[in-house]
């Protein structure tokens, strides 16, 4: 057979083909205003690489791979912006997430004629390189840097389920890639069970690997092409203690074999002296091989004609939503709403295929199977965006891939946190139910209503996970049976209300009166005495000693303390007003809890504790809804004033620029949201909170081509008070703004002053919903 070669339309010169046209005034294009190196640096754990809206593949440097899981956190997204080296480029990725796995088909370009087989470390290189910044470009959908040990300009660009690599070598130097299975993001001796890699008769190279990493048992497999003929290979496994090797298969040598099994592969592909740029197609699957290179078949083309694709997608993503806002604002606006856009991530193959929870194939009939589901993150504010902005295309898919993983869960319950289809256990809650109900309530319903409602309820009564068996028997979880109990109740109560938001508006009355009664249950761990939530023992009595300011894993409550977790009743803020005291008391608390001064405390031994604002913490997300509490007490200028604080804080448009983990685009979700002026505090309410803008104008283009604008009138740092709103031409006296008049269209206008406007919508008719109603003791 002879070997495969896909054309490439290749330019003379290696500058010129790092330039695509551009057909918007760059000023104006959001893609050349998204700054993908924000969050590579500090606690951001994003990527700066290639990857198209919701992408499968991910292709992005990956800095260093030589730590430990026990070491690796900086490095969680493979890239860490200070580093001094680059390892290789590898195709899949999390963004922003606080722990991490991945890093699959990691791929390095060597020039010359020795070829290091060994990555080697930042001080003693092997295969790893030298890069300097002012050589880096990255763009939605594009990457490239120049390697300064190989001389070799590295171009990334990626489709939906593939990554394209372009390579310019040194002229009159040999071309090579390293290509190493045994690279992984939070590696450790033995992730890897198995792997595999197989050169076919027609040039194409196809493999796979299953490790035991954070989704234990997880199978990938890829197909790779290249436009220029192998000159020679090499397969290795590079294990040290196989008992037996078997027989030699065909070939000169052992390296020389077509196929190799094992647990520590690497291949040596040479590829000669080239005169243009070597590109590279690799496309992955879930399901096998042949899954693979239909992938590779189905997203056609050159490395630029796929480039000029993901840009066209990205550039259909992010005209959902026009800012205006001085330069710095408007950049961290835009790379937030781009990072809002990266997950959850395509993983069924072109044909519908994917592998699910059970480690079994089946087919996604008429949707698009999604898996990377953050959700105890994402719920508050990164799926209540995707279902405004992208409704059909995506939040349909979500909410179908939810019942699907439901249906094949050996547990039969909806994801945690699931990745690759596979479950991990991580976090706490039963976050999919409002993920669904909202979306639901919103009128999105491309999905079985009633077997999403069942998922729902399977999850919700699932006695063995979390405490949910005391939970339910007692209406709180134990502390002396279950740790973080406190957290779990306030959250479950969340979800069973969601649940009964639902089920009320499908008619099922038998089903909502049941979860409305265990959404109250949130008081069951509240404490009147000392006004937090706090843990019970089964006997019924608080934990004591009784510390609010304490963090620790495994405690009480889950990455946080009583300060953030006390706020944590979206569905009954009302509620927790009367408990308080008042509005004027609830103020008092949460100005404490912002104003609160830590100098004698020390969460350093927590990694998921920054951006504190006394003990408001914005790094994590027990605190996303905090600041927008006083518009429940009837003090809205409150909360405008807290914003600021917190915008201008907690987002930089710099390396450094996020204060936590972007968490799969929670973190940005919550600035696109409180850049256009209003916040979805309780998902499943369908009201946003309005706050106040930071941009003077945004156009949010919705389906079906209706457009909602939100002007900031006389918006600028000094004027950060609301003077007041109008909709629709019309004065809004209330605090909200509800979905159905977001998708009617129309304008959100704010009039901004220095000073506060402390009447506005300070009425107790003017406040936000509550299931218990808004009625508070003054």
């Amino acid at each position: 057979m002879r070997p495969v070669l896909f054309a490439a339309a290749l330019c003379a010169s290696p500058l010129l083909a790092q330039t695509a046209p551009r057909t918007t005034d760059a000023a104006d294009d959001p893609i050349e205003i998204v700054d993908p190196f924000i969050g590579t640096g500090g606690e951001g754990h994003t990527f700066p690489g290639a990857v198209a809206p919701f992408g499968m593949v991910q292709l992005s440097p990956d800095t260093d791979t030589s730590c430990t899981i026990r070491d690796c956190y900086g490095h969680a997204a493979g890239y860490r912006y200070d580093d001094p080296t680059i390892q290789g480029f590898s195709h899949t990725h999390f963004s922003g997430a606080g722990h991490s796995d991945l890093g699959d088909v990691l791929v390095m370009p060597v020039s010359g004629d020795a070829v290091a087989m060994d990555p080697g470390t930042p001080d003693k290189r092997g295969y790893r390189s030298r890069f300097s910044h002012k050589n880096e470009i990255a763009r939605p959908g594009y990457y490239a840097v120049t390697l300064d040990d190989p001389g070799v300009r590295a171009e990334m660009t990626a489709g939906t389920r593939i990554g394209v690599h372009r390579y310019t070598f040194p002229a009159g130097k040999a071309a090579h890639l390293v290509l190493d299975l045994r690279s992984s993001l939070y590696n450790y001796p033995g992730k890897t069970l198995w792997s595999g890699l197989r050169l076919m008769p027609d040039g194409t190279l196809t493999g796979f690997r299953e490790t035991r990493g954070w989704a234990p048992g997880r199978k990938l497999f890829f197909a790779m092409r290249f436009s220029a003929p192998l000159t020679d290979h090499a397969f290795v496994n590079r294990e040290t203690d196989i008992a037996y090797k078997g027989f030699q298969g065909p070939g000169r040598g052992r390296d020389d074999n077509p196929q190799l099994l094992g647990r520590a592969l690497e291949a040596r592909l040479d590829f000669g002296t080239l005169a243009r740029p070597l590109e590279v197609r690799v496309a992955l699957s879930g399901v096998d091989e042949a899954g693979a290179i239909a992938n590779l078949d189905h997203e056609g083309g050159d490395f630029d004609a796929v480039r000029a694709r993901t840009r066209d997608a990205w550039g259909k993503a992010l005209g959902a939503v026009r800012f205006e806002a001085p330069a710095p604002m408007r950049t961290s606006l835009y790379t937030a709403l781009y990072h809002s856009l990266l997950a959850p991530s395509v993983w069924s193959d072109s044909d519908g295929r994917y592998r699910g929870p059970d480690d079994q194939v089946h087919l996604a009939k008429d949707f698009t199977f999604r898996s990377t589901f953050s959700l105890w993150d994402t719920f508050r504010a990164e799926h209540p965006l995707l279902t405004l902005i992208q409704p059909e295309s995506t939040t349909n898919d979500v909410v179908r891939s939810l019942i699907a993983s439901q249906q094949t869960s050996p547990y039969g319950i909806l994801p945690v946190w699931q990745f690759a289809g596979r479950e991990t256990w991580t976090m706490i809650g039963y976050h999919a139910v409002p993920v669904i109900a909202d979306a639901y309530l919103k009128g999105i319903r491309g999905y079985d209503a009633n077997a999403a409602l069942d998922a729902m309820i399977a999850s919700a009564t699932y006695a063995p996970y979390g405490g949910l068996g005391d939970y339910m028997a007692r209406g709180y979880v134990p502390i002396d049976k279950e740790p973080e109990a406190a957290s779990k109740t306030v959250e479950y109560a969340y979800d069973d209300w969601t649940i009964a938001r639902m089920a009320r508006a499908m008619g099922r009355g038998d089903v909502a009166d049941r979860f409305e009664k265990r959404a109250a249950n949130w008081r069951n761990s509240f404490d009147t005495r000392t006004g937090f939530v706090r843990a019970r023992l089964s006997n019924g009595t608080f934990r004591t000693p009784f510390d609010p300011t304490a963090i620790n894993y495994g405690s009480d409550y889950t990455e946080g303390n009583a300060w953030q977790y006390s706020w944590f009743m979206p569905q009954d803020q009302a509620g927790l007003i009367r408990l308080l005291g008042g509005d004027a008391k609830t103020v008092s608390k949460l100005d404490a809890m912002f104003d609160y001064d830590n100098s004698k405390l020390d969460y350093s031994h927590a990694e998921d504790i920054a951006g504190l604002i006394g003990q408001y913490i914005h790094g994590n997300e027990p605190s996303h809804h905090v600041a927008y509490l006083y518009d429940f007490a009837g003090a809205p200028w409150r909360t405008q004033g807290r914003l600021k604080q917190i915008v201008d804080s907690q987002y930089k448009p710099t390396p450094d620029g996020l204060s936590g983990n972007d968490d799969l685009g929670q973190m940005s979700a919550w600035l696109v949201f409180t850049g256009l002026g209003f916040y979805p505090v309780a998902p499943g309410s369908n009201q946003y909170v309005i706050g106040r803008p930071f941009a003077s104008r945004a156009v949010m283009t919705l389906p079906g081509g209706k457009r909602f604008t939100v002007t900031a009138e006389a918006l600028s740092d000094a004027n950060r008070y609301v003077g007041r709103v109008t909709l629709n031409g019309k004065p809004l006296e209330r605090s909200y703004i509800t979905d159905a008049e977001i998708r009617r269209g129309g304008e959100l206008r704010f009039t901004m002053q220095a000073q506060p406007n402390r009447q506005w919508a300070a009425n107790e008719n003017a406040r936000p919903y509550s299931m218990t109603g808004a009625v508070s003791t003054k």
